[in-house]
């Protein structure tokens, strides 16, 4: 299998990560439900989503003190802590009481703690990229559906457009996003989707790519360096177009040199973030959707069709997203993930008969 075949191998299996993380959201916000998992008084109050922004920020900013001052220990803690702690919620729901210890007249589950704490310590003494993904699911799954049942339809829009905004303005105006990026990609902790391009390829001992598409330049270099001889190709001046001669009736067939994919690295990398904030509405669409609006199976799991049209229009959203990343240059992906997802939710929530008002959830205010 050549490189270009590798890429777009790994880029199917960045997809089929974002949809076990939205199907495992789905599965999760009954549960979820039932066992009190909602974070919100009032699920339907706009102003929980500007609390959550203020959050990120607030947590955006110690980050990047953390990686400033080389706390780096600190920082690595919190999120492995973090992580084991979604993973027990998600545990709790999916294991069975098979071995219990009362505890002050309780009876308590031993194995989703026993899970939990097995994953905290694979995130921490082994952050190989297939168990930064293992964990990345289940956080995914488990955030997404926490958030999900926290957040009704317009909160959940209201999050997705305004975090929208602002991973644009952090990666193409401060670019703040980019060192955070770096600064927490270099611990190692389950921030990140890892998919390699080869099962050769380690994590562990893998360089990290440059957020800001220097290695892309630096190759773009290299070629413009090689001789004639090595080109083997004739070029018409321009250095952007190569004919090909087919051979078969002298048809000329010419490729943009400036499209070509950037497909010289070790592996792809989405942040995790990009798979939950997009699932959140796709949760929240499922959980709070009133009961005339159909429903189909997914695999077994219930979805309505504003649900199933949210995930599409994320996926339509990521495969966008990963053509682009793979021009060599990082960009920002949850414009591309919320705007896709919000559409397919509203396509979706109009087909099945909700007014615009209902569907924006915003008919209680007008």
């Amino acid at each position: 299998m050549d490189q270009r075949s590798r890429a777009y191998v790994a880029s199917g299996a960045i997809v089929g990560i974002f949809l076990l993380v939205q199907l495992g959201a789905l599965a999760l916000v009954g549960p979820f439900e039932e066992s009190g998992r909602q974070a919100v008084e009032d699920p339907q109050d706009p102003a929980n989503s500007l609390i959550y922004v203020a959050v990120i920020l607030v947590m955006t900013g110690v980050m990047l003190a953390i990686i400033r001052y080389n706390v780096d220990w600190l920082l690595r803690a919190l999120l492995v802590g973090t992580g084991a702690y979604i993973g027990l919620f998600v545990f709790l729901e999916l294991f069975p009481p098979v071995v219990t210890v009362p505890v002050d007249g309780v009876a308590v589950n031993v194995l989703p703690w026993l899970g939990a704490a097995a994953l905290g310590l694979a995130l921490w003494f082994h952050p190989e990229w297939y168990v930064i993904d293992a964990a990345g699911i289940v956080m995914g799954a488990g955030a997404a559906a926490l958030f999900g049942i926290s957040f009704g339809v317009l909160p959940a829009l209201v999050l997705l457009t305004v975090l929208a905004v602002y991973d644009a303005i952090s990666v193409y105006g401060t670019e703040h996003m980019l060192t955070l990026a770096s600064g927490v990609m270099e611990l190692k902790v389950p921030v990140v989707l890892v998919v390699p391009l080869s099962l050769s390829y380690s994590y562990l001992d893998g360089g990290m790519p440059d957020p800001v598409g220097d290695d892309a330049d630096e190759n773009e270099a290299d070629v413009a360096e090689e001789t004639e001889s090595q080109r083997a190709v004739e070029t018409d001046g321009s250095d952007e177009r190569r004919a090909e001669t087919d051979g078969r009736d002298g048809e000329t067939v010419w490729e943009d040199e400036a499209e070509d994919l950037d497909i010289d690295r070790e592996a792809l990398f989405i942040g995790l973030g990009d798979a939950v904030i997009p699932t959140v509405l796709v949760a929240s669409a499922a959980f709070f959707a009133p009961d005339s609006v159909p429903t189909v199976d997914l695999l077994g799991i219930p979805a309505t069709l504003p649900a199933l049209t949210a995930m599409v229009g994320t996926t339509a959203g990521l495969v966008v997203l990963l053509w682009m990343v793979l021009k060599g240059r990082a960009h920002a992906g949850l414009p591309l993930l919320n705007g896709g997802t919000i559409a397919g939710y509203l396509l979706g929530a109009l087909a099945s008969g909700l007014t615009l008002a209902q569907a924006t959830g915003i008919a209680p205010y007008i």
